[in-house]
């Protein structure tokens, strides 16, 4: 676990970044992926499906078909093992080294904004 903090950053920089919440509709093996990995197609409600390389084995894909997910939506794609990452899956990781998903305690609609 990382303990050093990040330099202090304005407000403006942090608002510039596009959190939304997502449905994960879809999950497929990744075995390409350098770590392990599945490609997981996100519902955006009203912004469209997108499509992440997530780091998220810890869970089956039955887990995590249906769940809410905090999403970066505004970051550039990624190329990863010739797989087009579209937005980030935001996680944690617990004292296992598992990444554990970031998600809302309570049902919010596909699209809404994080802040």
């Amino acid at each position: 676990m990382d303990t050093t903090p990040k330099p202090e950053t304005v407000y403006d920089t942090f608002a510039a970044v596009d959190m939304r919440v997502g449905r994960v509709v879809d999950v497929q093996p990744f075995p390409r992926a350098r770590n392990p990995a599945y490609k997981v197609e996100v519902d955006l409600g009203p912004l469209g499906r997108r499509w992440s390389s997530a780091q998220v084995t810890r869970y089956k894909p039955e887990e995590l078909l249906g769940s809410l997910v905090v999403v970066v939506l505004n970051l550039p794609p990624r190329n990863i093992a010739g797989f087009r990452s579209e937005v980030l899956i935001l996680g944690a990781r617990n004292e296992a080294g598992d990444v554990i998903v970031l998600t809302p305690r309570s049902d919010v609609t596909p699209g809404e904004q994080v802040f």
